[in-house]
């Protein structure tokens, strides 16, 4: 199987249950939302340029890197064809295999592999402009290592985001996440947000990556 491989690079995860650990990231082109503050917009362009890789040149790149987490990204990596049989080979490979996925993919054909990925599974709330996408089935397919990334933009997204968290009993399946839009919601104002709702087992998070590097640095 040949894959349209974006960008692959090595770096830190810069947020969910692995930031802060080293992480081999496959950013494949091409998404089937437009979300508001997408920071990786740039992937999903039709002119995007891309390197033609099979599946043993995936797996002898991330091998040779001696680093076992992978994060498959994008874009939408579900929308991939042949992604799932690729996860499957990274995990039988003893990599840790983590899929970034915007919440609007069914999960079911790739929550039932031997070898199952971790999910980070967006659930876009209303500032992104894409809530009608969310696939709502997914919560049903949620684990306890699987992650709920609510991005928020204003006040509204964090009413709607509480809501979600309550309706779908969310931290009783699985890691939530609020993170802020970055440079449009003062972070303090979701700490204030989850101090008033008592939202225990809810976690603030920062895209740590925007810290350490240029917030539209690639590769990084």
């Amino acid at each position: 199987m040949i894959y349209k491989v974006a960008e692959f690079f090595s770096s830190i995860n810069g947020e969910g249950t692995r930031a802060g650990e080293l992480a081999v990231f496959i950013r494949f082109p091409g998404c089937n939302l437009s979300c508001t503050y997408c920071d990786t917009s740039w992937a999903n362009q039709p002119d995007t340029s891309f390197d033609s890789m099979d599946d043993s040149e995936i797996l002898k790149y991330v091998l040779k890197t001696g680093i076992r987490n992978v994060t498959l990204t994008g874009g939408e990596p579900l929308l991939v064809r042949g992604v799932r049989e690729l996860i499957s080979m990274l995990g039988e490979n003893g990599l840790s295999v983590e899929v970034e996925t915007n919440g609007s993919v069914y999960l079911a054909p790739f929550a039932d592999l031997d070898n199952r990925p971790l999910f980070t599974m967006d659930y876009k709330l209303p500032g992104s402009g894409m809530e009608e996408k969310m696939e709502l089935l997914n919560f049903e397919l949620l684990k306890q290592d699987d992650t709920v990334k609510l991005v928020a933009g204003s006040a509204d997204d964090l009413k709607c985001g509480l809501e979600i968290i309550r309706t779908y009993s969310l931290t009783e399946k699985c890691y939530v996440y609020f993170s802020p839009v970055f440079g449009r919601l003062d972070p303090a104002e979701i700490v204030e947000f989850m101090k008033k709702h008592r939202m225990n087992d809810v976690r603030m998070q920062l895209q740590m990556h925007k810290f350490i590097w240029d917030p539209m640095e690639r590769g990084v």
